[in-house]
């Protein structure tokens, strides 16, 4: 598979997904609870909906890759080319009305992400690298993602989804960040890797993440020139507890209050 073809194949991915999930988008659809009560994890058919169509489409453009879904779960995950698609990342944002939401579609090469995308298909913009590059496309047309090189954490700009998915210990940590920076806001879900990579966030700092979450978003960040870890600066690959930062001083000295 070129890189092209690569390409393309994930637009048409993004393109199709977008066309199932935008009927559900600010409707009177159906919600369900994925966690039955315990902490509210909504699922609608726009996710499921989504996640078929993309399935379908790589399973018969090529039948020898693996999947690791959201809704579906994992297909052929030990295989050279495992696709990780999470159709909805964002969905309580999405069940509101809210567009800081989008479609992730990842590829990884015998366990590395070496391909991404975001696709906001109600805005119209899609933010996708490999890991050497990475573009925004979108209404204000085709440009290069950079990020950008801010020195210092007290000059940071921070996102986080929300401090109460944290566990205590993690959420402590988090704080202890959280203080030292000019500005923290919350809400975002992929929306905020993505500003990363456009250069007008400087950090997200995320617990619970699971694979689906964040394999699509390494390579449009690393892409740009940031950089993506756990928090004991190993690959962020699995998910789990993830840094991603534009720079690397930033992203030290994040590491070193994070770990206390």
């Amino acid at each position: 598979m070129t890189a092209v073809a690569l390409d393309a194949f994930v637009h048409d991915l993004a393109t199709k997904s977008g066309e199932a999930i935008l009927p559900f988008f600010r409707t009177a659809l159906v919600v369900e609870d994925k966690t039955h009560g315990r902490a509210f994890d909504p699922v609608t058919e726009a996710d499921r909906a989504a996640e078929q169509v993309m399935r379908r489409m790589i399973l018969s453009a090529f039948p020898d890759h693996g999947i690791i879904g959201e809704e579906f779960g994992a297909d052929r995950s030990g295989a050279t080319y495992v696709w990780a698609l999470d159709p909805i990342d964002g969905t309580k944002s999405f069940i509101s009305g809210m567009p800081a939401w989008g479609t992730l579609i990842g590829l990884l090469k015998d366990g590395a992400p070496v391909y991404g995308m975001m696709h906001q298909p109600f805005i119209g913009e899609r933010f996708f690298g490999d890991g050497g590059s990475a573009h925004y496309l979108g209404p204000a047309g085709k440009r290069r993602l950079n990020v950008r090189d801010c020195g210092r954490l007290e000059d940071a700009i921070l996102f986080t989804t929300s401090p109460l998915l944290m566990q205590g210990e993690d959420r402590t940590a988090f704080h202890r960040v959280e203080e030292q920076v000019r500005l923290s806001r919350y809400g975002g879900d992929c929306y905020a890797y993505c500003m990363v990579a456009a250069g007008l966030v400087d950090v997200v700092i995320e617990s619970g993440l699971k694979d689906h979450d964040i394999v699509a978003l390494i390579p449009v960040i690393e892409g740009a020139g940031g950089i993506v870890t756990n928090w004991e600066g190993g690959s962020a690959a699995q998910g789990g507890r993830v840094v991603a930062a534009g720079s690397r001083a930033v992203h030290a000295e994040v590491l070193k209050r994070l770990q206390g």
